[in-house]
């Protein structure tokens, strides 16, 4: 709808300031055409919109302008105020700052809004945490942070191959957490590189200012990176037998849907076999979650996967065999 359409360019011009008719374009996905009708839509409207023409030019906000969060709609309140203090924001400090931000929403929304924003709190909660609690330390987090936002250099150590250890001074283009880590996306040597923050074994901020490659954005290059992670990622696949009512067992125990081979879904009865192909990263891997069948699962491919099962079951066959008292 164009209304929701002049709220969102609204909102991002507040948000980022100057903008330029092509970013909003890519932004909103319409055309440079419909930008400069929305912006005069919004200058009829009475909205500030002050157009600057030439090289660093674009549309900007008088800086005295602000809205009143009187637009969100019921679900967009549900997305906002579900999310939490996020353990990630935690553990670059903005905890606090989070949650005052989130106070200052709340007393721009209507009346109404706010007993929906207490409502939507006292049902929904994130847990960003693992149960395990092993995560590893990152006490250079913070000073990478700071490097970022401070626009400067940062000299990292970092552990290599054989115990060596890599000594470089980089520029911070970004930080980025995938599963409960920290990973450092910086220019190293000219080349864009990614380091993860845990196994960094000092940090320190440089004087020099950093550079940034001119359109370099940070979420393209992570979407690529992990592509290209994931293409390279060699996989050692096994096709195992197993009953067919233990197939959502199967699919819980190794984190993967598995492809059914022989027979086809539909065409077998819950306590006959099927064969199904997985895919794990090793040996030791697919071991380690295939062991837990016990007797349920059998291993058809490769050979070497079943004789380490079938290694591995007599290990533990002689561990807790009774012993015989002569």
């Amino acid at each position: 709808m164009r209304a929701d359409r002049l709220l969102s360019l609204l909102m991002l011009l507040q948000q980022r300031g100057c903008m330029t008719a092509a970013e909003l374009s890519d932004e909103l996905e319409v055309s440079e055409r419909t930008v400069y009708r929305d912006v005069e839509a919004l200058c009829y409207a009475g909205v500030p919109v002050y157009t600057e023409h030439g090289p660093g030019g674009g549309f900007s906000l008088v800086d005295s302008y602000r809205t009143e969060l009187t637009g969100l709609t019921t679900h967009e309140l549900q997305a906002l105020f579900a999310v939490s203090i996020p353990a990630p924001l935690a553990a670059l400090g903005l905890r606090q700052d989070f949650q005052s931000a989130l106070l200052k929403l709340t007393s721009a929304l209507p009346t109404s809004h706010r007993k929906e924003e207490e409502r939507i709190r006292g049902r929904i909660h994130l847990d960003w945490e693992g149960w395990s609690g092993l995560r590893r330390p990152t006490p250079y987090l913070n000073v990478v942070y700071q490097a970022l936002f401070t626009d400067r250099q940062v000299l990292i150590r970092f552990p290599m191959h054989f115990g060596a250890i890599g000594e470089k001074t980089v520029h911070p283009l970004g930080l980025v957490t995938k599963d409960g880590a920290w990973h450092l996306v910086c220019l190293q040597n000219g080349l864009v590189k990614v380091h993860l923050i845990s196994d960094l074994l000092y940090a320190e901020i440089s004087p020099e200012a950093s550079l940034r490659p001119e359109g370099f954005r940070l979420e393209n290059f992570w979407q690529e990176y992990c592509r290209r992670a994931e293409e390279n990622r060699s996989y050692y696949a096994v096709t195992v037998r197993i009953p067919a009512d233990q197939l959502p067992d199967l699919e819980r125990v190794t984190r993967q849907h598995v492809e059914r081979i022989d027979p086809p879904p539909g065409d077998v009865q819950d306590g006959n076999p099927i064969t199904v192909r997985l895919a794990f990263f090793s040996l030791g891997h697919a071991r380690s979650r295939l062991i837990v069948f016990g007797g349920a699962l059998e291993v058809l491919e490769p050979r070497a996967l079943r004789l380490s099962m079938a290694d591995y079951a007599e290990q533990i066959l002689r561990k807790y065999r009774p012993t015989q008292v002569v």
